[in-house]
């Protein structure tokens, strides 16, 4: 009992310090600094919805006026939505989703315009790549649904996700080399790990539409969306699945693959150990074994 006390003391020590220093290892008073200065551009706003019976959460993009761009205050609204799922110890999984033709647009020009220099772009870019790495380390499953066009910054935010779904008429354009930018919320160091160099390279540089079909060739998305198919039933349902075990399985085994990313492979099997510990003759392995349940 002592070992396995130390081995969960050395995850809550190792996850909670990991996911911040993971997104970016900048203080929290920094993050707090940029939360405010980006709160200052207002427009939209971010809406989080925790269901406590699937216990699957909804993070919706809601400035349909403005083609669901990100304002400054939206970015502070993802930040905060972001943190309140860390401290959710009961979820499982979380969609990002939007209504409307258009998913998201990247920054909204309003905010955009105001800051165009390359301090203040700097300013986004860390704050942005802080916020949707701290989405994808999140200890819940994630899917970006996309429902619609992502375009420019709205193609980076659904790398920010475990897995994507996109409904039949959706499509991804990485457009920032037509902005004369390149991506600058972490889109281009997430696509390369989803899709590969070549596929990536490709994507960004010919600012393609990339259709449902072609997504799924190359991997960037893991379910299409039936025509006549509700899109946020559909995905839910299709996570839901997924998401099956006891909540400690899931959380685990997303902490091993996160961490695994990461860290080098002998601190990342530590990690590995110190989820299984506590699982094996936990409450989810002893339901399972008095079912006696039988692997097909």
């Amino acid at each position: 009992m002592l070992q396995i006390r130390k081995l969960v003391s050395y995850k809550y020590c190792v996850m909670t310090s990991f996911r911040t220093y993971a997104a970016n290892p900048i203080s929290e008073k920094q993050i707090d600094d940029l939360r405010q200065f980006f709160l200052g551009f207002p427009g939209g706003s971010v809406d989080l919805k925790k269901d406590e019976k699937s216990k699957i959460a909804y993070i919706f993009l809601n400035n349909p006026e403005r083609r669901n761009a990100l304002s400054g205050k939206m970015m502070a609204d993802l930040h905060d939505s972001v943190c309140e799922l860390e401290r959710w110890t009961s979820g499982k999984g979380v969609i990002l989703h939007s209504s409307g033709p258009i998913f998201c647009s990247g920054g909204d020009l309003t905010t955009v315009k105001q800051i165009s220099n390359p301090q203040d772009g700097d300013k986004m870019c860390e704050f942005m790549q802080h916020i949707t790495q701290r989405l994808l380390n999140l200890p819940l499953v994630s899917v970006a649904l996309i429902s619609g066009r992502a375009l420019g910054g709205g193609a980076e935010l659904t790398t920010s996700c475990d897995f994507r779904a996109m409904t039949q008429n959706a499509e991804i354009s990485f457009v920032q080399a037509k902005m004369g930018v390149a991506t600058g919320w972490g889109g281009g160091t997430r696509l390369v790990k989803i899709v590969g160099r070549r596929n990536a390279l490709k994507a960004l540089l010919s600012c393609e539409k990339i259709d449902a079909k072609r997504a799924a060739e190359i991997g960037l998305v893991d379910y299409v969306i039936e025509e006549n198919e509700d899109p946020l039933n559909g995905v839910s349902s299709w996570l839901e699945r997924l998401l099956s075990h006891d909540e400690t399985v899931v959380r685990s085994i997303k902490n091993v693959v996160t961490v695994a990313e990461y860290l080098p492979p002998l601190e990342s099997l530590q990690v590995e150990r110190s989820e299984f510990a506590p699982l094996w003759g936990g409450k989810a392995n002893k339901a399972a074994l008095q079912q006696n349940i039988k692997h097909k």
